[in-house]
């Protein structure tokens, strides 16, 4: 069962420490069948409930998985190994599309914003004891959610999406619970889920955000969450539609203590409106971070929610870092209020480039897909060959592998550094490179 390893350890920390070493060193591969519980019980003369706790511990931690009578093994990509690892390295010549960066030259400088900043801490110092989030900060937010049809909520702020997700999902859910997540999705979701000993359960998705069937079929399922991307779905640019989102809410409506979770992923750089989904759920959350218009550094984002939801986020953040950075909330007041970015500039900027290369993909018989926001989404049929020869072709992509669960192969191209004389050529790699492809939804 285990080969040539040893599990050792007479406490269940111990032995738990003991697997998870032997899983981030190799000598457990993926896959690897554990042994049952009180075989192993017997091995180590200890008792079985000190394994139990081990598995559990283990299971919490993603990196087993139990399936009842089959028993335990080690999951086929343990999530502590990070999809962002899959990764292509572009040597020097290669022109890399694949890292999901904004174009440097659409963020705003910031040395303005964040001198004003510190002229405002200097007249009103940041001490402890303070509201965590700044007044004005609150105040602009909330207009931005009202104006796009958000239900009513308090602002909480953030250390980027990711962390708002987190910790919406802590305050709700416990280990083993399942989550329904786009498929393919952001690969640092798909590792965030599992790394919390949740479940993932894929939804499939077309150019108009998850379908309906398919988040239908994992509501039936149990899952007790729901992350939906409204809009520059990464990695395929998908935009809830109107039609789209008043079927997904009239699901939702039916399973009102499911938990949801909104990503407005294309923020102030996508000229398509917002349909939000929250309000039809006992518990909700909305998430908008400033990265992809503002500046990925600023690690700041704008999370609304029902107010309990927001309390536990809240309550739980003064635990642990307190507040995020009042100077940096006054940074983005400043960003906003001056005019930094003009959302529909950015926005025809990446579309124009974005459009461009699904029409030329188009005339040379590829599917590809990229409704809004920086990414195109190219299905393939051989997803590590086509990388290869793209990486030949000198252009590397980011492998599908990084996004997918159960869905189609495919290869994702950021269209953010891409010129008007960059579309031609690299449309002819990709089509040389992607092979026949059946078409069909992501899912």
């Amino acid at each position: 069962m285990l080969g040539e390893y040893r599990i050792a350890g007479r406490r269940a920390v111990d032995i738990a420490a003991n697997v998870e070493r032997a899983v981030g060193s190799g000598e457990l591969a993926p896959g690897q069948l554990l042994p049952p519980m009180r075989e192993l019980a017997t091995d180590l003369g200890v008792n079985p409930n000190t394994v139990a706790a081990a598995y559990r511990t283990l299971r919490d931690r993603g990196v087993i998985e139990t399936a009842g009578r089959r028993g335990s093994r080690v999951r086929p990509r343990p999530a502590s190994t990070a999809r962002g690892s899959i990764r292509v390295d572009a040597p020097p010549g290669v022109r890399d599309v694949s890292e999901g960066n904004p174009d440097p030259a659409l963020l705003p400088p910031l040395h303005d914003a964040l001198a004003a900043a510190a002229r405002h801490n200097a007249e009103r110092p940041g001490l402890y004891g303070q509201a965590p989030v700044d007044a004005e900060f609150a105040r602009l937010a909330r207009a931005g959610l009202d104006a796009d049809g958000v239900p009513p909520g308090p602002v909480a702020v953030t250390s980027g999406s990711l962390d708002a997700i987190e910790r919406v999902l802590a305050a709700h859910l416990k280990p083993g619970d399942a989550v329904a997540v786009e498929d393919p999705g952001w690969s640092s979701l798909l590792d965030l889920v599992p790394a919390l000993g949740l479940r993932p359960v894929p939804v499939g998705l077309d150019d108009d955000g998850p379908l309906p069937a398919e988040l239908d079929r994992a509501l039936r399922a149990g899952v007790r969450a729901v992350i939906v991307t409204d809009r520059a779905q990464n990695p395929t640019g998908a935009s809830v539609g109107a039609a789209r989102a008043g079927e997904l809410r009239a699901l939702l409506a039916a399973r009102p203590e499911v938990l949801l979770i909104e990503d407005d992923h294309g923020h102030c750089m996508v000229d398509l409106p917002l349909h939000p989904l929250a309000g039809v759920t006992d518990s909700w959350a909305l998430v908008r971070s400033t990265a992809k218009a503002y500046g990925p550094d600023l690690r700041l984002a704008v999370l609304t929610g029902d107010a309990v939801t927001v309390d536990r986020v809240m309550g739980r953040q003064r635990l642990g870092p307190g507040w995020v950075s009042r100077l940096l909330q006054r940074a983005v007041v400043e960003l906003w209020t001056s005019g930094a970015v003009d959302p529909r500039a950015a926005a025809r900027a990446y579309g124009e480039r974005r459009d461009a290369l699904v029409q030329a993909l188009a005339e040379r018989g590829v599917e590809a897909h990229g409704r809004s926001g920086m990414n195109v989404w190219v299905p393939v049929a051989d997803e590590t060959g086509a990388v290869a020869r793209l990486l030949h072709a000198g252009w590397a992509v980011a492998p599908g592998a990084r996004f997918r669960m159960s869905a189609p192969q495919g290869v994702r191209l950021t269209v953010s550094d891409l010129t008007a004389d960059d579309i031609g050529p690299v449309a002819d790699a990709v089509a040389s490179a992607a092979g026949p492809v059946t078409a069909r939804s992501y899912g």
